[in-house]
This record gives structure tokens, sequence and C-alpha cells, in this order.
């Protein structure tokens, strides 16, 4: 008997010795634990359920610090040139130009500056029209592998970006008005939540391929009202990419989840960025109006009514859920 007491007594004692870390946030209430592949095609366990010490995690990101402004124009189309919030003597030397249209890039989870979709749409928006393209490296709140920290610093980060854009339109007279910002998966999101920061005045939003995990019932998740005119381009819903619908007008290449040619969750995920900047030299994606989203998956789509996905000039005014076909390869498009 008193061999037991010592026993209950040492496993007393070695529980009340580990650190209590209390959930104080669920971003799904069913389920906490996921698998979620990253940019180089690696599974990753995330939990869903935020702790005491992810939070603490997510508060020593400091946007307004640490976030990185790369400018890139038709005149430096590879090497980019720093932009820095309250540094006014930066827009004296570089090439920015608050006549031009200005394009806003978000890399998602564990990417930054070099991401494949900084790659693809840098390139295409400076072939398509002469605009500033911003690149925003938020790195140092996306690529934390604390899944729970990532989705909370999106939300700081878009925060922070649209101070910036406030103060780079008081300094320079640009409007918001003259702005496309573009997102991919948790960059999808912030794009939004920038958006509803200036006021909803910005002219042209696309979430492309917007994260799914972690979204369901986050309320800072991508709005239609976020932007004048807001787009969403989903192409692996319900699994990396948002599943239902989100903004004025959502577009289901190919039923939305798999891409023809991709052989993996990633790419397929990746494919919205890859349609997107082709848009912008042939603008040859055509959709059909779908009932649903759920038609839209099926592919069940015989409403009358097309649209075009992405291009250079947003549809403002036009809203609803379309589908349309694409090819295996470049060029994506069948017109």
């Amino acid at each position: 008997m008193q061999m037991s007491l010592v026993i209950l007594f040492c496993v007393l004692a070695a529980a009340s010795a580990l650190p209590y870390d209390p959930v104080i946030r669920k971003l799904d209430e069913d389920l906490r634990h996921q698998y979620v592949e990253g940019p180089d095609g690696s599974l990753h366990l995330v939990d869903l359920w935020g702790t005491v010490s992810d939070a603490a995690e997510a508060t020593r990101y400091n946007p307004d610090r640490q976030n990185v402004y790369h400018l890139y124009t038709r005149q430096n189309p590879t090497v980019s040139q720093p932009m820095l919030i309250g540094n006014e003597g930066l827009l004296g030397i570089n090439n920015y130009n608050p006549a031009r249209r200005t394009v806003v890039l978000l890399h998602g989870w564990l990417d930054d500056v070099t991401a494949d979709f900084n790659r693809a749409l840098v390139p295409a928006f400076l072939s398509a029209e002469d605009v500033n393209v911003i690149v925003v490296d938020w790195s140092a709140g996306a690529g934390t592998i604390n899944y729970f920290a990532a989705v909370s610093n999106t939300v700081t980060s878009g925060e922070s970006v649209a101070r910036f854009i406030e103060w780079l339109n008081s300094v320079t007279g640009a409007s918001p008005t003259m702005y496309h910002v573009l997102g991919h998966s948790l960059g999808a999101h912030q794009a939004g939540i920038i958006g509803r920061n200036v006021g909803g005045r910005i002219a042209y939003i696309t979430a492309l391929d917007a994260a799914y995990p972690g979204w369901i019932t986050n309320d800072d998740k991508f709005r239609p009202s976020d932007g004048v005119y807001t787009e969403v381009i989903h192409t692996n819903a319900g699994l990396l990419g948002y599943i239902g619908t989100l903004g004025d007008a959502d577009f289901y290449p190919n039923g939305g989840i798999d891409m023809p040619g991709c052989d993996s969750q990633e790419c397929d995920h990746e494919r919205s960025f890859y349609y997107m900047a082709e848009s912008l030299q042939s603008g040859g994606f055509t959709g059909r109006r779908c009932a649903s989203f759920l038609t839209a998956m099926t592919g069940n789509c015989f409403l009358w009514g097309n649209l075009r996905m992405g291009g250079l000039v947003p549809k403002t005014g036009q809203s609803g859920i379309f589908y349309l076909e694409t090819n295996s390869s470049p060029p994506f498009s069948r017109g």
C-alpha cells in the first residue's frame, strides 16, 4: 500500500511538472490535426487548435518591421528595388510611378519572394502592361512550420500591408482604384484582409486557390466586399484550396479539384496562378455560368451568361459561379 502511494505521488508530481499549454482557439471545431502539403510537395501534420504557445509565437512576428517590399517595373524587370513604409526618399530614387497601375503580390505558406507564384506573375504582368509590381515578402510570418501561427500572421500581415498602401497613396497621390491585389493560398485571404482595411476601395482583388485548412469558420477569410471587384480561382477545392464561393465571381476550372496534367495536390494548388498568368497574355479562359459551386464541381453548368476568368481588367459589376475546361499543358486556355 505504501509503495502504491509513493508511485502515485511520483506520477502526480511528474504530471504537474509538465508545461500547461491550454487551447485558446479552434480554427476547425471538429478536426484538430491534418496533413497539409507544402510548396515543395512534402506533407506536414498541422494542428488547427491554437494554444497559448502558438499565440505567443505569432506575437513575435512584427510585419511593420519584418515585411519586405520588392518593386519591379519594366525598367527593372528582374532585379527588385526596395520600398519601405515611411521612407519617402526611396520613392525618389526607384522606378515607382503613381500614374501607373500597381499590382501587389502575396505568396503563401512556407514561401518567400522567390516563390513560383512570383516567378510566374511578375513577368506576366510586366509583359502585359506597364505597371508597378510590388512583391510582398512576408516570409517572416509565413515561413513557420507552425500552421496556426502562420494563419494568425496572415491577418496581422494583411493589416500591415494595408498601412503600407495607405502610406504610399498619401505621399504619392495614388488611388486604390489603380490597384490590383493578388494572393495565393494563405496570401489569398491576406489579399482580402488588405482590401477591407483599405475600406473596400481597391479596384480588383484576386484570390488564387485560397487556403482551406483553418479557414472554414474563420471570420477573417476572403469576402466579396473586400474590393470593388473580387474574383476567386479554385484549383484544389476541398483539399489545399477553399471549396465554397468567396468572391463576386468564383471560377472552378475543370471542376476545381484535379487539374489536367497534375499528379499532386500542390500542382493543382499552383495551377491557379499559372492560369492567371496566362490570362494576362491571352485573356482566353471563358467560364460558363453555374447554379452553385456543386454544379461547377461536376461541370453541369448550363445557365445563360459567360465570363472571362482573370485578365488585366476587373469585371466590375459582374458576379456568379463559373466552370471551364483547360488543357493539360501550356497554353492552358482553350479559347
